[in-house]
């Protein structure tokens, strides 16, 4: 048995920016309970040279929808990245899933490959549609989740492994 292109994106994207939106749900718990202004965290960093909590979700949920239009040989929506508080964060989850769920399985498989041509640092890279999903795409979505999980843990919420990858099936 293979594993198709939908397979190895749309549902990865699905179920980890489902489990990013449980995340931000107990980071609002958190931040009410301890009375901490939303605001302090949406800007937290891990190191001064790094993008805020709020650029990281954002970068993430542009990865999981630009991925997914591209692999079905489409522009994806775009999203303006204005969000200012947690409930705007997850509203730009919602969207990005309700954009998700969307894409056909029909579009994105056989997309191997498909050539995308993505900027790289500001230089044109021309990928492969696997190429694209393997070693670019899902690794930088990787890393934005990733790295939005570990801010808000350092930031004292509550968070353990399962809230990251989900309950297992």
């Amino acid at each position: 048995m293979t594993i198709s292109m939908y397979q190895a994106s749309v549902p990865v994207f699905v179920r980890t920016l489902t489990n990013l939106k449980g995340i931000l749900a107990k980071t609002m718990a958190h931040a009410q309970t301890k009375k901490i202004d939303e605001s302090v965290l949406l800007a937290a960093r891990l190191y001064p040279d790094m993008f805020p909590l709020a650029r990281q979700i954002q970068i993430a949920t542009d990865f999981a929808r630009g991925t997914g239009a591209r692999l079905a040989g489409s522009e994806p929506p775009g999203l303006e990245d204005s969000e200012r508080s947690f409930a705007e964060l997850v509203d730009r989850i919602e969207r990005s899933l309700a954009f998700l769920r969307t894409l056909q399985r029909g579009a994105i498989d056989g997309s191997e490959t498909r050539t995308i041509v993505r900027p790289v640092r500001g230089v044109p890279h021309t990928f492969s549609g696997i190429d694209y999903l393997l070693q670019f795409a899902l690794p930088n979505f990787f890393f934005h989740t990733t790295t939005a999980y570990a801010i808000l843990r350092h930031n004292g919420i509550e968070l353990g492994k399962t809230d990251f990858i989900g309950p297992l099936k």
